[in-house]
């Protein structure tokens, strides 16, 4: 590309005047850093369009200034408004607010399920009404607990990024460490953020953000409701459904959409029926994960390795020693146990819920079989945003003893009754062993 070439894209990506000052700080750059933007085929580069949505996230996020960037360090090692951000932009596909004809079909699936829960399981319902979710609505609604489970993944991953990189920087310039965002997306850094330790923070601060948040909008498309990792993550206690990603999900496999919803309304109310009635549950995962994620250390050496043929003016090849599966040590004893432990509630969890939602669908739903080994093969397998989400937290969050449990929920009903099976909630240690 010529400097005409550069000059122009970088207008189109940021406008007249940011696009300029993007120009003139390239040219302030060193040699190697322009010369290596300078080769770039004009394909190679990133959609204007694109850069500009990104641009947008990371304004939204509160990356405008020197201040702006202090104050987001300040509050935690991820970047919540960034992370919800990029997380909006690709929760698109549907409306911000559901059609009334669509809703109106969900609350019907909703009204339905409710009343054959009623003889299949001793708990009420919960309080409040589920929500009609759009994709967006769902983001907004879960990402807290998204950031609150990576929190502490996130300052250590931060501790450890800084430690090892800072060291790199001690013999570069200010002019330098101005182009550190300069990599195939220049971005213009203000005045003030070229102290290296600051910009290691607000680089691994950003990195965890953007794959949190990415992670986070694929999601959106995949889930159906708020329960679909087998957790609680609204909080509205009554749960909430995608009806569009239901409507997908029916037009995928060639199913009847009312069928679908039925089933998937089942499985949504059934969910937020078990959590409302065993007020401990929810407190308990939660305190497993964080007894994880405190356990975990970061390989430095891992990182060092990860990092040695990086382009340190490259914060997009840098952002992939945030990778926990890379450079995470996961295997303490402590770690083992607590793993242990969330793997055996979340089967548990998921296979009360198999097992009820059969029993109460099967008179009802025609392709309820069908549709009930769907789902434990897709909970089994997970989809590409859950391995994402896997390697920020280091935390698998799909069952694998459910059939196991699900079995075992099924005969102790046989033989004991629904009553008895429910009670078994009261207290973890009355639990049935797998």
């Amino acid at each position: 590309m010529n400097e005409e070439e550069i000059r122009q894209w970088l207008i189109k990506c940021f406008g007249p005047v940011q696009g300029e000052e993007a120009w003139q700080q390239l040219n302030q750059l060193p040699f190697e850093v322009r010369n290596q933007l300078m080769n770039q085929k004009p394909d190679d580069l990133p959609n204007p369009e694109e850069v500009r949505t990104m641009m947008q996230a990371f304004s939204d996020g509160g990356l405008n200034s020197p201040v702006e960037m202090t104050d987001t360090l300040q509050k935690g090692p991820i970047n919540a408004k960034l992370a919800q951000s990029l997380a909006l932009q690709q929760a698109t596909g549907d409306n911000s607010s559901v059609n009334a004809d669509v809703a109106d079909g969900l609350r019907r699936s909703i009204s339905k399920a409710n009343l054959w829960l009623d003889i299949t399981t001793n708990f009420n319902p919960a309080p409040g009404n589920p929500d009609i979710l759009s994709r967006g609505n769902w983001v907004e609604g879960t990402i807290e607990s998204w950031i609150k489970f990576a929190t502490p993944v996130a300052r250590a991953i931060s501790d450890a990024f800084t430690s090892v990189i800072a060291n790199r920087f001690s013999d570069i310039d200010d002019a330098e460490i101005s182009g550190v965002f300069a990599g195939v997306v220049p971005i213009p850094l203000p005045k003030g953020m070229n102290n290296p330790v600051q910009l290691m923070k607000l680089l691994a601060n950003t990195s965890f953000a953007m794959q949190l948040g990415s992670a986070a909008g694929a999601l959106s498309h995949e889930v159906h409701g708020s329960f679909d990792q087998g957790i609680a993550l609204l909080k509205n206690p009554a749960g909430g459904l995608i009806p569009y990603n239901c409507i997908d999900y029916a037009k995928v496999w060639g199913l009847n959409t009312t069928e679908v919803m039925d089933y998937l309304a089942l499985r949504e109310l059934a969910h937020a029926r078990l959590f409302a009635s065993v007020p401990w549950l929810m407190t308990r995962f939660e305190a497993l994960i964080i007894k994880y994620s405190n356990g975990i250390n970061i390989d430095l050496d891992a990182m060092e390795d990860q990092l040695r043929d990086v382009d340190p003016m490259n914060p997009e090849a840098i952002s992939g020693a945030v990778n926990l599966s890379k450079v995470g040590n996961n295997d303490s004893d402590e770690q083992k146990q607590a793993l242990k432990s969330f793997e055996t509630l979340l089967a548990l969890t998921e296979g009360w819920v198999d097992c009820v939602t059969w029993r109460a669908g099967m008179a009802h739903i025609p392709h309820i079989d069908q549709l009930r080994e769907m789902t434990r093969r897709e909970r089994a397998a997970g989809g590409p945003a859950e391995v994402t989400f896997e390697s920020l937290l280091g935390l698998n969050l799909r069952p694998k003893r459910m059939r196991e449990a699900a079995d075992l929920w099924e005969k102790i009903t046989q033989e004991n009754g629904i009553e008895k099976r429910d009670s078994l909630w009261a207290h973890p240690d009355l639990l049935p062993e797998l």
